[in-house]
C-alpha cells in the first residue's frame, strides 16, 4: 500500500466541519433507523403510550448530553468518550468504552445495511439481496475515505431530506385530520383514535415498560454530535447550540410525527414488520407519497450507516493513539483521514452480506441486533454518566468555571443511572430482547480478557498504558 499521502502516526485530524454541520448532524443523529422502522414494532407493543416512552426517554437524553457537553468543553483536547473515561475512570476504561462503541456501531451498520436491501426489495423484489448490501458498504467506504468536510456535506443533505420528509408527513397529517380525511377502508383520520382504542395505554404498564427496550435504540447516534465535536469549528458556540436542540427535535421528529400518525392510522391497524411512515400514507391512498418516504427511509438508513462508520473509526483512531489497538490506525493522510482505520472498519460491514442468507425476518434480526446494541450504548452512555459525577468531584473549579453547566449537576447523573438500570430492567424482560442482552456480557469477558493482554504487552514494552490528556489550555 501507498504511504506518499499519508502522514506520521502523530498525524491528527483536522476540524473541518462548520456549525451547519455540527447542527444537522445532531438533528440527523437523532432520526435513524430505529424510529423510521423500529417504530412499526414498537407501537405494536405499546400502542398510544410510545409517546410517552420517547418523551421519558429523551428527557433522560438530555440530561446525558448536557453532561457531555460540559465535559468536552472543559478540556478541548478531549476528542471522543474514550478520552474522558480514561482520564476520569483510568486507562481501562478508556479501552473498554472505546472499542465497546467501536462494536456497537460495528453492529448497527450491519444492521442498517440489511434493513437498505429490505427496502430496496419494496421496490423491485427481483433485485438480488446481495447487491444493494454490496453497493452499500462500498459506498459508504468510498464516502468514509474523503476529508470531514465532506462527510458532514453528506450528513447535512441526508438530514435536510429526513427533516423534509418528517415535516412534510406532519403537514399531511394535519389536513388529514383536520379535513377528517376517510381512508378507502372506510378509517376516518382524527385525533380521536390516538384514546379511541384502547385509551392511550392500551396495553397497560407492561405495554408501556415494553416500549422502552427498542425505544432507546432509536436514540442511538444523538451521541454523535460529541464525536464531531473534535473535528468541528468553533466548538465552544456550535456544540451547546446543537445539545440544547434536543428536546425541541425529540418534540417534533418522535412525539409530533407519531402522534400524527396514529390519529390518521390508528395503532392497531400499523404493521408491525412494516415502516408507520410508509404505511400511514399507503393507507390514506397516497401511494406516490407512500414511495417517496419509503425512498426517505432507505436514506435514513444509508445516513446511519455512514454516521456509524465515521463514529467507529474515530475511535479506533483514538485507540490507535491510545496504545490500544495497532499503531497503524493512528495514521492519516495529508488530508487528515484515518484511512486504515476506515478500511478495517469497513471490512466488518461485508458482514451483512452473508448475514441476508441466513434468514428472511429482517424485523427479527433488527431486534435482535438492536436490543443488542442497546445495552452496548447503556455502558457508553453509562460511562459518560459516571465520568461526570468523578469530573464535578475532582475539578470542582471546571464546574464552576464552565458556561455549559449541567442542570442539577449534584442530582441528574444519579438519576440517569437508576433510570438505566430501569432499562436493562426491560430489556431482560422483554422475549424478544432477552437473549441478546444476556448475550453481551460475553463481549465484556472477551475485553476484559483483550485489556489484560494489552495491559502486559504494554507493561513489557515500557511504554505508558494510555496516551495522556493535556491539561486545558488558559483560553479554554
Amino acid at each position: 500500500m501507498s504511504t506518499t499521502a499519508t502522514a506520521s502516526p502523530t498525524g491528527e485530524m483536522q476540524r473541518g466541519l462548520k456549525n451547519r454541520h455540527l447542527q444537522l448532524i445532531a438533528i440527523g443523529g437523532a432520526i435513524g433507523t430505529g424510529l423510521f422502522l423500529g417504530s412499526g414494532k414498537l407501537i405494536s407493543v405499546s400502542g398510544p403510550a410510545i409517546i410517552f416512552v420517547y418523551m421519558v426517554i429523551g428527557f433522560f437524553v438530555f440530561f446525558i448530553m448536557r453532561a457531555l457537553g460540559e465535559l468536552l468543553l472543559s478540556n478541548l483536547n478531549y476528542h471522543t468518550f474514550g478520552d474522558i473515561a480514561k482520564d476520569m475512570l483510568g486507562p481501562w476504561a478508556g479501552f473498554f468504552v472505546s472499542w465497546n462503541y467501536w462494536f456497537s456501531w460495528v453492529i448497527a451498520c450491519v444492521a442498517d445495511i440489511i434493513a437498505i436491501t429490505a427496502y430496496v426489495q419494496w421496490f423491485n423484489p427481483e433485485i438480488p439481496n446481495w447487491l444493494p448490501a454490496l453497493i452499500t458498504a462500498g459506498v459508504l467506504l468510498v464516502l468514509n475515505l474523503q476529508p470531514v468536510k465532506y462527510f458532514g456535506e453528506t450528513e447535512f443533505w441526508f438530514a435536510i431530506l429526513k427533516i423534509v420528509a418528517i415535516l412534510g408527513l406532519i403537514a399531511v397529517g394535519v389536513i388529514l385530520v383536520l379535513t377528517g380525511f376517510t381512508s378507502p377502508d372506510g378509517t376516518q383520520a382524527s385525533f380521536a383514535n390516538l384514546w379511541e382504542h384502547g385509551g392511550m395505554f392500551p396495553m397497560g404498564a407492561s405495554g408501556f415498560v415494553l416500549g422502552f427496550q427498542m425505544g432507546i435504540f432509536s436514540f442511538i447516534g444523538v451521541e454523535m454530535v460529541g464525536t464531531a465535536a473534535a473535528e468541528t469549528e468553533n466548538p465552544r458556540k456550535t456544540l451547546p447550540k446543537a445539545i440544547n436542540s434536543i428536546v425541541l427535535r425529540i418534540l417534533i421528529f418522535y412525539v409530533g410525527a407519531l402522534a400524527i400518525i396514529m390519529s390518521v392510522t390508528p395503532w392497531n391497524m400499523i404493521d408491525a414488520d412494516k415502516s408507520p411512515f410508509v404505511t400511514t400514507l399507503a393507507l390514506a391512498g397516497f401511494g406516490l407519497a407512500a414511495a417517496a418516504i419509503q425512498l426517505v427511509v432507505l436514506t435514513s438508513a444509508a445516513s446511519s450507516a455512514n454516521g456509524g462508520l465515521y463514529s467507529g473509526t474515530r475511535m479506533l483512531f483514538g485507540l490507535s493513539k491510545d496504545g490500544h489497538a495497532p499503531k497503524s490506525f493512528s495514521l492519516t493522510d495529508s488530508r487528515g483521514v484515518p484511512k486504515r482505520a476506515v478500511f478495517f472498519t469497513s471490512v466488518f460491514l461485508f458482514a451483512a452480506i452473508p448475514l441476508l442468507f441466513a434468514g428472511d425476518g429482517v424485523v427479527a434480526a433488527f431486534t435482535f441486533v438492536s436490543s443488542m446494541c442497546a445495552t452496548m450504548i447503556l455502558f457508553t452512555w453509562g460511562s459518560i454518566v459516571v465520568s461526570y459525577i468523578v469530573y464535578l468531584k475532582r475539578y470542582p473549579e471546571r464546574h464552576a468555571e464552565s458556561k455549559f453547566k449541567l442542570p442539577l449537576a449534584r442530582f441528574a447523573p444519579w438519576l440517569v443511572l437508576a433510570f438505566f438500570v430501569f432499562i436493562a430492567g426491560t430489556l431482560l424482560y422483554g422475549e424478544d430482547t432477552r437473549p441478546p442482552f444476556l448475550a453481551t456480557p460475553f463481549w465484556f469477558v472477551l475485553l476484559a480478557i483483550l485489556w489484560q493482554l494489552r495491559k502486559r504487552k504494554l507493561q513489557r514494552e515500557g511504554r505508558p498504558l494510555t496516551a495522556a490528556i493535556p491539561l486545558p489550555d488558559t483560553q479554554d
